[in-house]
């Protein structure tokens, strides 16, 4: 796993810390990991949006792109 060093602001320094003194997360890094991991499935969904509507149609219903959705969101 790669190790590196940021910098954070005092309020957000705190934030995690409060995550994780309220059993949230493990560590500061479990919660940083996370949060990337929300960001990139967020990207995602955003490509595969731009992508449907450039194309101007979908052959997956509405139930089955918001289950799918849903399913990335949560893990």
């Amino acid at each position: 796993m790669a190790r590196q060093s940021i910098s954070l602001t005092e309020p957000n320094d705190q934030w995690l810390k409060n995550q994780v003194d309220n059993k949230e997360y493990a560590s500061k890094s479990e919660l940083v990991n996370d949060l990337i991991r929300q960001a990139r499935k967020q990207e995602w969904i955003k490509e595969k949006l731009e992508n449907a509507e450039k194309s101007g149609f979908t052959t997956d219903s509405k139930d089955e792109i918001l289950k799918l959705s849903k399913e990335l969101l949560n893990g």
